[in-house]
């Protein structure tokens, strides 16, 4: 077995299976995306946030990226696509 890591990772979905939770992610930087396998279930990975995630490549016939760790990624911030109102209304309260 080997190991990997990828920063700037963005979940594209997750999918649950008897054995295993699969996550499809993006590298935002290069636009790779990867099939990570979770086995113990575990992990929790929002979208809209930014991942680091390390793990073992393990092959056999087929080749897995076995999820070992994932924190967020926090030297890629991800940027707010709300815009703001126009009028300038930002809800602040009035005393």
């Amino acid at each position: 077995m080997f190991n990997f890591s990828a920063n700037h990772l963005l979940l594209l979905s997750r999918t649950e299976y008897r054995t295993c939770a699969v996550f499809l992610m993006q590298d935002d930087s290069t636009h790779r995306v990867y099939r990570l396998y979770d086995f113990t279930k575990s992990q929790q990975i929002t979208p809209g946030q930014y991942y680091c995630v390390s793990g073992k490549v393990n092959s056999a016939n087929k080749l897995y990226l076995v999820i070992e760790s994932v924190k967020m990624d926090t030297k890629h911030c991800r940027c707010s696509t709300t815009p703001a109102p126009a009028d300038g209304a930002g809800g602040s309260l009035m005393k």
